[in-house]
């Protein structure tokens, strides 16, 4: 079992868990809040609810957790595919009542959906810039005709406040790793976008980009059709 998901099973059996650190590639490791992850409507951001109203039609939600938006969705009487790379998340999105929860790499997939949403920066999984370049070439073949990509993401510039921003690579992608009770799972790489660099690669390879909402605070949630 993945150090991530022995976290997440941990809480969801006993309601109980050790500290979650995440290790990152640009400061101190940070406490991972394990709730976080169980969130209801209640505790979830304006921004990923604006996110789940304007889901519509036939939807995948890529690297679903728990299961928490597909749940609410769900609740709206809404088709929702959840897929994620955990196998402890999909048993407890399945155990939660997710109806389609499937241990799924969204690389190696193959279905049709009206609505694509990757929530809590789900894009990062493309993990460099040129991932993200890769990752929407992929669901092209993922979306039906007037279909939408929903996602947020952030602009992480804010660290380099008092420093400079790296010159070998994007200053957006990082790498982080978890650790749980001692045990450390592997590196793996992560990506933020920035506005700016979303819109000029989006509009390259063929898609239309509105930003819908920005909280203020570096984050904010975008949404792709093709043109």
């Amino acid at each position: 079992m993945d150090v991530f998901g022995k976290a997440l099973t941990d809480i969801y059996n006993t309601g109980e868990a050790d500290i979650l650190w995440l290790h990152n590639s640009y400061g101190e490791k940070e406490e991972m809040p394990i709730e976080f992850f169980f969130r209801d409507d209640e505790d979830m951001p304006v921004l990923e609810l604006q996110a789940l109203h304007m889901c519509e039609g036939k939807v995948l939600d890529i690297g679903a957790g728990v299961g928490s938006h597909a749940l609410l969705l769900q609740a709206f009487n809404i088709d929702v595919t959840a897929i994620d790379v955990s196998v402890a998340a999909v048993d407890i999105m399945k155990d939660r009542g997710v109806k389609k929860a499937l241990l799924q790499d969204v690389f190696t997939y193959n279905e049709k959906f009206d609505t694509i949403i990757m929530l809590m920066n789900g894009i990062g999984l493309a993990g460099t810039l040129a991932g993200f370049k890769e990752f929407l070439i992929k669901i092209k073949d993922l979306l039906n005709p007037g279909g939408q990509v929903l996602f947020d993401t952030s602009d992480i510039s804010y660290l380099y406040e008092d420093s400079a921003k790296p010159t070998d690579k994007y200053y957006g992608e990082v790498a982080y790793q978890y650790e749980y009770k001692g045990e450390k799972g592997d590196w793996f790489n992560w990506v933020y976008v920035d506005e700016e660099t979303i819109k000029q690669i989006a509009a390259e390879l063929g898609w239309n980009c509105a930003t819908i909402f920005d909280d203020g605070e570096d984050q904010y949630l975008v949404k792709l059709t093709l043109q």
